[in-house]
């Protein structure tokens, strides 16, 4: 697919078929799993993968010429809601005041069996 005014930055992991970070105009969207700078997925409990995946996040964004303090909303899907408490005491040291917008969903699986959270994000550009 070819558009001027569209880039794919695409994953790391040759066998993906996800670009790792979309950009149009000023503004981003990188969707992240709980994997480790090597591509190693993190599959421990749910503090270790909100880590990782916002690490991911952090990385893809700043990447991209991005930061976490310009993104703008996050979607975070999570296999058990039960989670989420876990997932925010993380979020909260990635994020600060003004939060982003953001949603919480309640998903019954993710694209790998042990995988208990996957976050979308749109950021605004440097």
């Amino acid at each position: 697919m070819s558009n001027p005014d569209i880039t794919f930055i695409p994953d790391s992991d040759e066998d993906s078929i996800s670009s790792d970070v979309a950009g149009f105009g000023g503004l981003l969207v990188s969707t992240q799993i709980p994997t480790h700078a090597d591509g190693s997925l993190e599959l421990g409990d749910i503090t270790l993968q909100s880590e990782c995946t916002l690490q991911a996040l952090k990385s893809a964004l700043e990447g991209a010429g991005s930061s976490m303090d310009r993104v703008l909303h996050l979607t975070i899907y999570l296999t058990d809601m039960a989670d989420r408490a876990a997932f925010n005491e993380v979020y909260k040291r990635f994020f600060a005041k003004p939060w982003p917008v953001r949603a919480a969903v309640g998903v019954a699986a993710l694209a790998v069996e042990g995988m208990k959270v996957e976050v979308t994000a749109m950021a605004a550009k440097g």
